[in-house]
């Protein structure tokens, strides 16, 4: 919670992941700690808190102090964190927490690229390796950033964005988010009708495409699936429609409450048995005095599965819950 950092709903998320003394949590999302430290709080427990991010890891070091060996931290993706429980000795855990996009953090932090608020290199890496920002800008074809553009930022004018972008990277490569913002205005002006800044959307879509984060959202919600024990929780915040999308479907069809069935059994066959119950169908919000003290929060959703004692699905079959390739999207367009 130090620089600014709130986390979301953290009072209702601690509360539907019902800690319990003895038993063991994970904090896929690490961020600041603010959930990590709640639960710790909370009950006698022992929390291991995941993070991508290398600032995360220096972070930890103070859950790590207070706690001792009730707090464990591993620097890693959430969509590993039942290898990463499995290295620490956890085979089953009582919960599993995330609270899914960028934390203030990132954001605030100008050399990490997130914000075009701030002038800074077009990283958007939340860990420290792999393509960046701007080698997606300055390599991908104008047909990949425009889909880029529309499917994970839903930007209306995404086509019109990446021939921009094509044509000016020729002479001038894409290295800074001001220089990418810029272009933007001047293509759509500095406000819409919504008065979201018309960078938000491009922005928001480069992140999620560089961090493959949809991916990892999908990944992360099977690893919990193999990893919770029965009655254990698996508590997910998300903060736009595409992370909401995936946990939505993935709770139905992991319920069975998918709406007309599976499409992969005939009318009437029976499917695999839940491997999770709902603990409410519709998604939980944030209060009006949080959402007034915490904007952040306007957008935010939570959703909770119970872990049934059924057993998991195969690896690999919540797949069709997170980002199809760039090739799988266009053939469905």
């Amino acid at each position: 919670m130090s620089g600014g950092h709130v986390p979301v709903m953290l009072n209702e998320a601690v509360a539907a992941l019902l800690p319990r003394d003895g038993g063991v949590y994970i904090d896929g999302t690490f961020g600041a700690g603010g959930y990590s430290r709640a639960v710790l709080e909370t009950a006698t427990c022992t929390v291991v808190g995941l993070d991508r991010d290398p600032a995360a890891a220096l972070r930890a070091r103070t859950l790590s102090e207070v706690y001792a060996e009730r707090f464990r931290f591993c620097a890693t993706n959430f969509s590993s964190l039942d290898g990463a429980a499995l290295s620490l000795g956890f085979s089953k855990v009582d919960g599993v927490v995330l609270d899914i996009g960028v934390s203030s953090f990132q954001f605030d932090e100008a050399e990490r690229g997130f914000s075009f608020m701030r002038d800074g290199p077009l990283d958007m890496r939340m860990a420290a390796d792999g393509p960046s920002a701007a080698d997606a800008l300055n390599q991908l074809s104008r047909d990949d950033l425009a889909d880029i553009f529309h499917y994970y930022g839903e930007e209306r004018a995404a086509r019109r964005i990446a021939a921009a972008i094509v044509m000016d990277r020729d002479t001038t490569p894409f290295t800074r988010t001001t220089q990418l913002a810029s272009l933007i205005e001047r293509l759509a002006g500095k406000a819409g009708k919504d008065k979201i800044h018309p960078a938000t959307r491009v922005f928001q879509a480069l992140r999620i495409y560089v961090n493959d984060e949809l991916g990892e959202l999908a990944m992360a919600l099977e690893a919990a699936e193999r990893l919770l024990a029965p009655d254990g929780r698996l508590v997910v915040v998300s903060f736009h429609s595409l992370e909401d999308r995936i946990v939505k479907q993935f709770f139905a069809d992991r319920s069975g409450e998918q709406p007309g069935g599976s499409r992969h059994l005939p009318a009437g066959a029976s499917g695999p048995a839940p491997t999770f119950s709902l603990a409410q169908r519709k998604a939980q919000t944030a209060t009006a005095a949080e959402i007034v003290s915490n904007p952040r929060s306007r957008s935010a959703k939570l959703r909770v599965g119970i872990r049934t004692g059924a057993p998991a699905r195969a690896r690999g079959d919540g797949a069709r819950f997170g980002a199809p390739s760039l090739d799988v999207l266009r053939r469905a367009a």
